[in-house]
């Protein structure tokens, strides 16, 4: 059962592990240089992903939580402000406060990455085009059997891990005149069969194929004559899971997943804004992995284009 609306007062824990975690992401969002010179920056920060905690009002399939926080600082290594190519170090954490006795953590996903992005070109009209690697490993930090004594897996303390590499493909344009960047990203990842627990064989797909587009309203340069206006940035992306696993035929809703995801960011706020988010799809949180998620999330959400 779902619960859609908070029925009590939050513990001193849950408050205190909230607090914790928007300070953190206050301390993720700094300030950068917007324009379109820096363009390769731009291009690997908007594509990165984001720190977002939930609010405890999903709407959908999944088990009732307090919150779902997405911890993903990045750090940027590169030679010089005009270098072709530049390092991403991210030590990203995703962890589940579930609505239940004493409110656990349970197996958080742990995704440490190092991602590299290669400036290709800069065509006309502000159009660039990018390509980017990247090996994550992927894991809950568990040492307990993967399977249960009746066969269902262990979602408490069942050891998950698997290892990635992701090469894609990035577009960007620059609109001067909305002050905006567009951006589609297409990718392919793929799971070595040699660098994943050999449990997830024949259960779980070791070859994806990503797509996003996304545009980011750039805030104004500040400028203290200018009154501070309101940006938003919205996202599409879909993910089809090929390969043979749980006996899925080549064509099933089941390989899809979706995800479109709208924020804003109010002028009154400094570093965070407000996101709504669809997810249909897989359940991406290591051991959950099995279950097919229809859920409509609110939360909050550090601002894109900012470091």
């Amino acid at each position: 059962m779902y619960n859609t609306s908070l029925q009590q007062l939050m513990k001193t824990k849950l408050i205190f592990v909230l607090a914790i975690l928007l300070q953190h992401l206050s301390g993720l969002a700094q300030k950068t240089t917007e324009s379109p010179k820096n363009q390769l920056i731009i291009i690997a920060q908007a594509n990165q992903g984001n720190s977002y905690i939930t609010f405890p009002t999903d709407i959908g399939n999944i088990s009732p939580l307090w919150f779902e926080g997405n911890l993903i600082p990045n750090f940027y290594i590169r030679q010089s402000q005009n270098s072709r190519l530049i390092g991403v170090l991210t030590p990203q954490i995703i962890i589940r406060m579930y609505q239940e006795e004493s409110f656990p953590i349970r197996t958080p996903s742990y995704m440490p990455q190092i991602t590299l992005h290669y400036f290709l070109k800069k065509g006309k009209n502000q159009h660039a085009s990018s390509m980017y690697g990247r090996l994550t490993h992927h894991s809950n930090g568990q040492d307990g059997p993967f399977f249960q004594e009746d066969g269902s897996l262990n979602l408490k303390s069942g050891d998950f891990a698997t290892n990635f590499f992701e090469l894609g493909f990035i577009s960007t344009l620059f609109n001067s005149r909305l002050n905006a960047y567009k951006f589609f990203k297409t990718s392919f990842e793929i799971h070595p069969k040699k660098m994943i627990q050999k449990e997830l064989h024949g259960i779980y797909s070791r070859y994806r194929w990503h797509n996003t587009f996304s545009v980011f309203k750039l805030p104004p340069v500040e400028n203290q004559s200018v009154k501070k206006k309101p940006t938003f940035s919205i996202k599409g992306e879909t993910t089809w899971m090929f390969g043979n696993y749980n006996s899925l035929k080549n064509i099933s809703s089941d390989r899809l997943n979706l995800r479109f995801t709208f924020y804003y960011h109010p002028s009154f706020f400094e570093d965070i804004g407000l996101f709504a988010q669809f997810y249909h799809g897989s359940d991406y949180y290591n051991m959950q992995f099995d279950q097919i998620l229809n859920v409509l999330r609110f939360g909050i959400m550090t601002e894109k284009l900012r470091f």
